[in-house]
């Protein structure tokens, strides 16, 4: 089926890179399968972390299906784009059904994009993966694809103004090797094993960004342990339960 939403908004999303002058770093995309299903897994820092974990998967020739919250798909200028790009939305009172969605894409050679952690880490450090990822892995035979991505919150995250200046922000990606989701192992183990290759690739990332706070007041993109002023998990935590 021809894709007469997807391709015009990936054009549209590169068009928008170069006016930004973004200096995009991404290694390891011969790791995205050419053929077949696999759920692709991402930490996430910021709003815009799919589009740059599906450019990701281009040198492959390959379009992610993202699961969304589906707040996204009722929006009256994303909803049918999300919904043209066959993106597969998430209400988290009926998760079953986007459960099911996404094994039928698998199933049928699609690859799923999928963000464990749920939400934006605002402390830019990585939280704990949900199972569902390994879980919808097992169950449609299909591999894990690890990712991290870095830079991408100086753009647009969580409590912070967009950026969409021309300020030649440099945004890196790594992908990791495929990794085997047997149906007769536990899902948590899997999923410990898949939280410790994206914390690995985040560490490369961030090992290779070029990126570096224009002063003191530029420190908030940078987490506690890299001598940042973002907030630690533990602030973050305690924010979230006062």
């Amino acid at each position: 089926m021809a894709e007469l939403v997807y391709r015009p908004v990936i054009g549209l999303a590169m068009t928008m890179f170069k006016a930004l002058d973004l200096k995009i770093d991404c290694k390891g995309s011969e790791n995205v399968p050419r053929t077949g299903g696999a759920v692709l897994v991402s930490n996430h820092i910021s709003y815009l972390d799919f589009i740059f974990n599906g450019v990701a998967a281009l040198p492959q020739k390959r379009l992610v299906r993202f699961m969304a919250k589906d707040s996204v798909f009722r929006h009256k200028v994303s909803g049918p784009l999300m919904r043209g790009m066959k993106h597969i939305p998430v209400d988290r009172s009926k998760g079953e059904t986007a459960y099911q969605h996404a094994l039928e894409s698998l199933r049928s050679g699609e690859i799923v994009g999928v963000f464990p952690e749920a939400t934006i880490s605002q402390s830019f450090t990585l939280k704990s993966f949900k199972s569902g990822a390994a879980r919808m892995a097992q169950e449609a035979g299909v591999p894990l694809v690890p990712m991290a991505v870095w830079g991408t919150q100086r753009l647009w995250t969580k409590g912070h103004p967009r950026n969409f200046r021309r300020d030649h922000l440099p945004i890196t990606m790594r992908v990791g090797e495929p990794i085997e989701a047997p149906a007769d192992q536990y899902a948590g183990a899997i999923t410990r094993r898949l939280r410790g290759r994206v914390q690995e690739l985040l560490d490369a990332a961030q090992r290779a960004y070029p990126g570096q706070p224009k002063g003191p007041q530029d420190t908030w993109w940078l987490p506690a342990h890299l001598g940042g002023s973002a907030p630690t998990p533990e602030a973050v935590k305690a924010a979230e339960a006062g």
